[in-house]
């Protein structure tokens, strides 16, 4: 691992004590106060891990003069050096991963989007389960969900659902579920009691904020009509239901949930801000990084990311050949920290690697 040497640490805590007497200065405005407060709650934890690291080299210097020193002082030094080197990588590396580059997207809300994939009737009440597991997930986080529009299906659960999630650190947390998930089990409608494969697509964006993204009027044609329900039946007798085009880009938005255009509206144009935001994040992304993906989040949809095997009662992600038997653990909610968490890891693991390899 890259070792990070003393004048970093050093520049780091001279950072923060800066950013700390600016803070104390007479006569500060408001604005300024707060762009200072967000830049030493960024690097306060930083300079909290960078302190530990100085504290144990420095300590396993002093030691190391006693073991070269008297010899009944040389036994008892020698056994505190071996227990501060074996600390000293763990510290080192928690420095470096709150070092790394962060995505500033990391503390935002995030749209989630499930859609129905293969498999008919039974991948839209798979659709549905990722949707409640999502929900359940999100509730014992302490976050909220805000539905903002669904597409049922006639025997239950989604052929497409679009919620809006927020709290602290929600796309952090959601981003590596976007691809394909899969799950493999009986339909209550197989007689033959058959094991049946089906899927549904999970997409995660973070939501654009109105200064990420300026939308022109006049790039938008804004279509309104009569909301309708499944079989053509109206919903209601206005002209409630919006379909926005952004025709720089093409891309369509619907929204008819609300009884109300101009709630439709708003829903529509959160929608269409956000995968606004999704292209231009893809767009210079793929500038940084060029050809590289990472193996945990690439983002690709169309890619296959986990198995949801309900006879064998297991849950596997493709991505880190991680596999739990605790399906009904994870669906309820809850569960899905660890394998989260795994995602996670594994993400800053690599990230670390690519930066020794530079």
């Amino acid at each position: 691992m890259t070792s990070i040497s003393d004048g970093r640490i050093a520049a780091i805590q001279a950072r923060k004590d800066e950013l700390q007497n600016a803070m104390s200065a007479p006569n500060l405005g408001a604005e300024e106060f707060v762009r200072l407060s967000k830049d030493y709650a960024e690097i306060e934890p930083v300079a909290a891990a960078a302190r530990e690291v100085r504290r144990l080299r420095s300590e396993l210097e002093q030691l190391q003069g006693m073991i070269e020193g008297e010899p009944e002082m040389a036994a008892l030094a020698a056994e505190e050096a071996e227990e501060l080197r074996a600390r000293l990588p763990e510290a080192e590396r928690a420095l470096a991963l709150k070092l790394l580059p962060r995505d500033a997207a990391d503390e935002r809300a995030a749209m989630l989007e499930i859609r129905a994939g293969t498999g008919g009737d039974e991948a839209a009440l798979f659709a549905g389960d990722l949707f409640r597991m999502y929900q359940r997930y999100a509730e014992a986080q302490g976050w909220r969900v805000e539905l903002i529009s669904a597409s049922a299906s006639d025997v239950g659960g989604f052929k497409e659902v679009v919620a809006s999630v927020s709290g602290q650190g929600v796309f952090a947390k959601l981003k590596f579920e976007s691809g394909v998930h899969r799950v493999q089990r009986v339909p209550a409608t197989e007689s033959g009691g058959r094991i049946h494969t089906s899927a549904a697509t999970v997409a995660v964006l973070p939501e654009a904020e109105d200064v990420d993204i300026h939308i022109d009027d006049k790039d938008l044609r804004i279509d309104v009509y009569r909301s309708s329900g499944p079989g053509g039946q109206s919903v209601n007798t206005t002209d409630s239901a919006v379909r926005i085009t952004h025709l720089p880009s093409g891309l369509v938005v619907i929204q008819q949930d609300e009884k109300s255009q101009h709630k439709n509206k708003a829903k529509a144009l959160k929608v269409l801000r956000t995968r606004l935001y999704e292209l231009e994040r893809e767009r210079l992304a793929s500038e940084r990084a060029g050809a590289r993906k990472s193996m945990v989040g690439s983002g690709d949809r169309s890619e296959r990311i986990r198995t949801y095997n309900f006879p064998q009662g297991r849950v596997t992600d493709h991505r880190i050949n991680l596999t739990l038997h605790r399906l009904d653990e994870i669906l309820a909610g809850p569960g899905l920290e660890e394998l989260i968490s795994a995602l996670i890891a594994e993400d800053q693991a690599e990230r670390l690697a690519s930066l020794d390899a530079a």
